[in-house]
Protein backbone atom coordinates (compact mmCIF):
# COMPACT_ATOMS: atom_id res chain seq x y z
CA UNK A 1 0.00 0.00 0.00
CA UNK A 2 3.01 2.66 1.07
CA UNK A 3 5.65 1.34 -1.30
CA UNK A 4 3.54 3.22 -4.61
CA UNK A 5 2.41 -0.57 -6.43
CA UNK A 6 -0.22 -1.42 -4.96
CA UNK A 7 -2.82 1.77 -4.70
CA UNK A 8 -3.52 4.38 -6.87
CA UNK A 9 -5.03 6.03 -3.96
CA UNK A 10 -6.29 4.85 -0.51
CA UNK A 11 -9.08 5.96 1.94
CA UNK A 12 -6.83 6.23 4.97
CA UNK A 13 -3.50 5.91 6.78
CA UNK A 14 -3.86 2.77 9.27
CA UNK A 15 -3.56 -0.41 7.94
CA UNK A 16 -3.93 -2.54 4.98
CA UNK A 17 -7.59 -2.83 5.01
CA UNK A 18 -8.12 -6.62 4.72
CA UNK A 19 -5.48 -7.59 7.25
CA UNK A 20 -7.04 -5.18 9.61
CA UNK A 21 -10.49 -6.77 9.03
CA UNK A 22 -8.94 -10.37 10.08
CA UNK A 23 -7.46 -8.48 12.98
CA UNK A 24 -10.64 -7.63 14.04
CA UNK A 25 -12.76 -10.75 13.28
CA UNK A 26 -12.92 -13.97 14.90
CA UNK A 27 -13.41 -15.60 11.32
CA UNK A 28 -12.71 -14.50 7.88
CA UNK A 29 -13.38 -16.45 4.71
CA UNK A 30 -11.69 -15.45 1.27
CA UNK A 31 -12.75 -16.47 -1.99
CA UNK A 32 -10.44 -15.20 -4.94
CA UNK A 33 -11.59 -16.09 -8.83
CA UNK A 34 -8.25 -15.58 -11.14
CA UNK A 35 -6.05 -17.13 -13.14
CA UNK A 36 -8.98 -19.41 -14.55
CA UNK A 37 -9.43 -20.85 -10.79
CA UNK A 38 -11.22 -20.61 -7.73
CA UNK A 39 -8.40 -20.00 -4.87
CA UNK A 40 -9.82 -20.59 -0.92
CA UNK A 41 -8.49 -19.42 2.37
CA UNK A 42 -10.44 -19.47 5.86
CA UNK A 43 -8.54 -17.49 8.96
CA UNK A 44 -9.95 -18.63 12.59
CA UNK A 45 -8.48 -15.84 15.24
CA UNK A 46 -6.19 -14.34 13.04
CA UNK A 47 -4.29 -17.16 11.70
CA UNK A 48 -4.61 -19.55 8.34
CA UNK A 49 -6.61 -22.78 9.38
CA UNK A 50 -4.78 -24.17 5.90
CA UNK A 51 -2.41 -23.22 3.15
CA UNK A 52 -3.94 -21.20 0.19
CA UNK A 53 -6.47 -24.15 -1.78
CA UNK A 54 -6.58 -24.27 -4.94
CA UNK A 55 -10.21 -25.27 -6.36
CA UNK A 56 -12.61 -25.89 -9.40
CA UNK A 57 -11.57 -23.96 -12.42
CA UNK A 58 -13.62 -20.92 -13.93
CA UNK A 59 -16.43 -21.85 -16.44
CA UNK A 60 -15.87 -19.60 -19.17
CA UNK A 61 -16.56 -16.39 -19.29
CA UNK A 62 -16.78 -15.74 -15.52
CA UNK A 63 -16.10 -12.60 -14.50
CA UNK A 64 -12.41 -12.03 -11.89
CA UNK A 65 -12.81 -11.18 -8.63
CA UNK A 66 -12.61 -11.60 -4.78
CA UNK A 67 -15.29 -12.25 -2.27
CA UNK A 68 -14.30 -11.68 1.71
CA UNK A 69 -16.72 -13.06 4.44
CA UNK A 70 -15.64 -11.88 8.05
CA UNK A 71 -17.46 -12.52 11.63
CA UNK A 72 -16.31 -9.28 13.54
CA UNK A 73 -15.24 -10.29 16.99
CA UNK A 74 -17.68 -9.17 19.52
CA UNK A 75 -15.46 -9.26 22.19
CA UNK A 76 -13.85 -5.99 20.53
CA UNK A 77 -16.87 -4.02 19.46
CA UNK A 78 -20.37 -3.35 21.09
CA UNK A 79 -22.55 -4.34 18.92
CA UNK A 80 -22.18 -6.80 15.85
CA UNK A 81 -25.25 -5.84 14.49
CA UNK A 82 -25.03 -4.33 11.03
CA UNK A 83 -27.52 -1.22 10.46
CA UNK A 84 -28.41 -1.48 6.56
CA UNK A 85 -29.37 2.13 6.77
CA UNK A 86 -25.59 3.51 7.63
CA UNK A 87 -23.83 1.02 5.12
CA UNK A 88 -27.16 2.17 2.44
CA UNK A 89 -25.94 5.81 3.22
CA UNK A 90 -21.92 4.82 3.08
CA UNK A 91 -22.39 2.96 -0.15
CA UNK A 92 -24.49 5.23 -2.33
CA UNK A 93 -21.45 7.88 -0.94
CA UNK A 94 -18.86 5.34 -2.29
CA UNK A 95 -21.02 5.25 -5.87
CA UNK A 96 -21.39 8.89 -5.97
CA UNK A 97 -17.38 9.62 -5.20
CA UNK A 98 -16.21 6.77 -7.63
CA UNK A 99 -18.02 7.54 -11.26
CA UNK A 100 -19.13 4.64 -12.43
CA UNK A 101 -18.55 2.27 -9.29
CA UNK A 102 -21.45 -0.32 -9.39
CA UNK A 103 -22.00 -1.07 -5.58
CA UNK A 104 -24.64 -3.81 -4.62
CA UNK A 105 -26.41 -4.24 -0.88
CA UNK A 106 -28.33 -6.91 -0.32
CA UNK A 107 -29.52 -7.86 3.42
CA UNK A 108 -29.72 -11.86 3.84
CA UNK A 109 -30.48 -11.36 7.40
CA UNK A 110 -34.40 -11.89 6.60
CA UNK A 111 -36.80 -12.36 3.88
CA UNK A 112 -38.07 -8.68 2.97
CA UNK A 113 -41.75 -10.38 3.01
CA UNK A 114 -43.23 -6.67 2.12
CA UNK A 115 -40.97 -6.62 -1.09
CA UNK A 116 -40.28 -3.05 0.19
CA UNK A 117 -36.99 -2.62 -1.22
CA UNK A 118 -35.08 0.86 -0.78
CA UNK A 119 -34.33 1.28 -4.82
CA UNK A 120 -35.99 -1.04 -7.21
CA UNK A 121 -35.61 -4.71 -7.68
CA UNK A 122 -32.89 -6.96 -7.04
CA UNK A 123 -30.90 -8.67 -10.54
CA UNK A 124 -31.68 -12.15 -9.37
CA UNK A 125 -33.82 -14.27 -6.74
CA UNK A 126 -32.15 -13.69 -3.70
CA UNK A 127 -31.72 -9.93 -3.67
CA UNK A 128 -35.60 -10.19 -4.88
CA UNK A 129 -36.60 -11.64 -1.77
CA UNK A 130 -34.32 -9.88 0.61
CA UNK A 131 -33.66 -5.84 0.99
CA UNK A 132 -31.43 -4.77 -1.64
CA UNK A 133 -30.19 -1.94 -3.32
CA UNK A 134 -27.82 -1.26 -6.26
CA UNK A 135 -26.33 2.24 -6.82
CA UNK A 136 -24.04 3.37 -10.07
CA UNK A 137 -23.45 7.01 -11.36
CA UNK A 138 -22.11 7.58 -14.35
CA UNK A 139 -21.38 11.41 -14.02
CA UNK A 140 -20.18 10.93 -10.26
CA UNK A 141 -20.19 14.20 -7.89
CA UNK A 142 -21.90 15.94 -11.16
CA UNK A 143 -24.95 13.45 -9.76
CA UNK A 144 -24.02 13.87 -6.33
CA UNK A 145 -24.45 17.71 -6.31
CA UNK A 146 -27.83 17.31 -8.08
CA UNK A 147 -28.97 14.90 -5.20
CA UNK A 148 -27.84 17.03 -2.57
CA UNK A 149 -29.87 20.02 -4.22
CA UNK A 150 -33.12 18.10 -4.46
CA UNK A 151 -32.16 16.86 -0.62
CA UNK A 152 -32.48 20.43 0.48
CA UNK A 153 -35.53 20.99 -1.38
CA UNK A 154 -34.65 23.86 -2.94
CA UNK A 155 -34.22 25.70 -6.57
CA UNK A 156 -31.27 25.97 -8.97
CA UNK A 157 -30.56 29.11 -10.44
CA UNK A 158 -28.81 27.18 -13.68
CA UNK A 159 -29.83 24.13 -14.51
CA UNK A 160 -26.35 22.62 -15.46
CA UNK A 161 -24.27 21.34 -12.69
CA UNK A 162 -20.89 22.86 -13.30
CA UNK A 163 -18.29 20.14 -13.15
CA UNK A 164 -14.58 20.88 -13.20
CA UNK A 165 -11.47 18.17 -13.18
CA UNK A 166 -7.82 18.10 -13.22
CA UNK A 167 -5.10 15.31 -12.99
CA UNK A 168 -1.34 16.07 -11.87
CA UNK A 169 0.19 12.40 -13.05
CA UNK A 170 4.10 13.78 -11.44
CA UNK A 171 2.20 14.58 -8.14
CA UNK A 172 0.03 11.88 -8.25
CA UNK A 173 -3.26 14.33 -7.70
CA UNK A 174 -6.31 14.19 -8.79
CA UNK A 175 -9.27 17.09 -7.94
CA UNK A 176 -12.75 17.01 -9.37
CA UNK A 177 -15.46 20.12 -8.24
CA UNK A 178 -19.04 20.10 -8.78
CA UNK A 179 -21.16 22.68 -7.51
CA UNK A 180 -24.67 24.71 -8.42
CA UNK A 181 -26.47 27.79 -7.12
CA UNK A 182 -29.58 27.77 -5.81
CA UNK A 183 -32.16 29.96 -4.13
CA UNK A 184 -31.24 28.80 -0.67
CA UNK A 185 -29.34 31.45 1.73
CA UNK A 186 -27.12 28.85 3.10
CA UNK A 187 -23.85 26.73 1.90
CA UNK A 188 -23.64 23.45 1.65
CA UNK A 189 -20.04 22.50 0.85
CA UNK A 190 -19.17 18.58 1.33
CA UNK A 191 -15.36 17.60 1.12
CA UNK A 192 -13.60 14.75 0.67
CA UNK A 193 -9.93 12.94 0.45
CA UNK A 194 -9.78 9.88 -0.68
CA UNK A 195 -13.47 9.33 -0.42
CA UNK A 196 -13.01 9.91 3.33
CA UNK A 197 -15.23 12.82 4.13
CA UNK A 198 -12.86 16.01 5.62
CA UNK A 199 -15.54 17.33 8.25
CA UNK A 200 -13.04 19.10 9.86
CA UNK A 201 -12.19 21.05 6.50
CA UNK A 202 -8.73 21.19 4.85
CA UNK A 203 -6.70 22.70 2.31
CA UNK A 204 -8.46 21.08 -0.64
CA UNK A 205 -11.34 23.39 1.26
CA UNK A 206 -10.04 26.37 1.64
CA UNK A 207 -8.37 26.58 -1.58
CA UNK A 208 -11.84 25.90 -3.40
CA UNK A 209 -13.17 28.99 -1.31
CA UNK A 210 -10.19 31.92 -2.07
CA UNK A 211 -10.18 30.70 -5.59
CA UNK A 212 -13.91 30.75 -6.22
CA UNK A 213 -14.20 34.36 -4.05
CA UNK A 214 -11.11 35.40 -6.60
CA UNK A 215 -12.58 34.25 -9.60
CA UNK A 216 -15.65 35.62 -9.36
CA UNK A 217 -14.28 39.18 -8.08
CA UNK A 218 -12.14 39.45 -10.54
CA UNK A 219 -15.17 38.17 -13.16
CA UNK A 220 -17.09 40.78 -11.52
CA UNK A 221 -14.29 43.63 -11.77
CA UNK A 222 -13.67 42.44 -15.80
CA UNK A 223 -17.01 43.00 -17.08
CA UNK A 224 -17.52 46.06 -15.36
CA UNK A 225 -20.15 44.95 -12.71
CA UNK A 226 -18.24 45.63 -9.70
CA UNK A 227 -17.25 49.16 -10.33
CA UNK A 228 -13.77 51.01 -9.09
CA UNK A 229 -15.20 52.23 -6.00
CA UNK A 230 -17.47 48.84 -4.94
CA UNK A 231 -15.82 46.87 -2.11
CA UNK A 232 -14.75 43.08 -3.28
CA UNK A 233 -17.81 40.71 -2.51
CA UNK A 234 -16.92 38.63 0.82
CA UNK A 235 -16.22 34.89 0.32
CA UNK A 236 -20.06 34.30 2.24
CA UNK A 237 -21.61 36.26 -0.05
CA UNK A 238 -20.19 34.15 -2.80
CA UNK A 239 -20.85 31.00 -1.57
CA UNK A 240 -24.84 32.22 -0.34
CA UNK A 241 -26.74 28.84 -2.04
CA UNK A 242 -24.23 27.17 -3.15
CA UNK A 243 -23.79 23.47 -2.86
CA UNK A 244 -20.89 21.80 -3.60
CA UNK A 245 -18.59 18.60 -3.44
CA UNK A 246 -14.92 18.64 -3.43
CA UNK A 247 -13.01 15.51 -4.16
CA UNK A 248 -9.87 14.80 -4.10
CA UNK A 249 -7.13 11.79 -4.62
CA UNK A 250 -3.72 12.35 -3.62
CA UNK A 251 -1.07 9.40 -3.10
CA UNK A 252 0.41 10.67 0.30
CA UNK A 253 -2.82 12.63 2.21
CA UNK A 254 -2.08 14.01 5.54
CA UNK A 255 -4.54 13.33 7.99
CA UNK A 256 -4.95 15.01 11.19
CA UNK A 257 -6.22 13.07 14.57
CA UNK A 258 -7.43 9.42 12.24
CA UNK A 259 -8.91 6.92 14.61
Amino acid sequence: KFGGGGYAVSGGLHGVGISVVNALSTRVDVEVRRQGYYWTQTYIDQHPTAPLKKGRAMDPGESTGTSVTFWADPKIFETTIYDFETLRSRFQQMAFLNKGLKITLTDLRQVDEARDEVAGDGDNAVEEMHQTVTYQYKNGIKDYVAFLVKSRNTTPIEPDVIDIESEDLNLGISAEIAMQWTTAYSESVHTFANTISTTEGGTHEEGFRAALTSMINRYARDKNILKDKDDNLSGDDVREGLTAVISVKLTNPQFEGQT
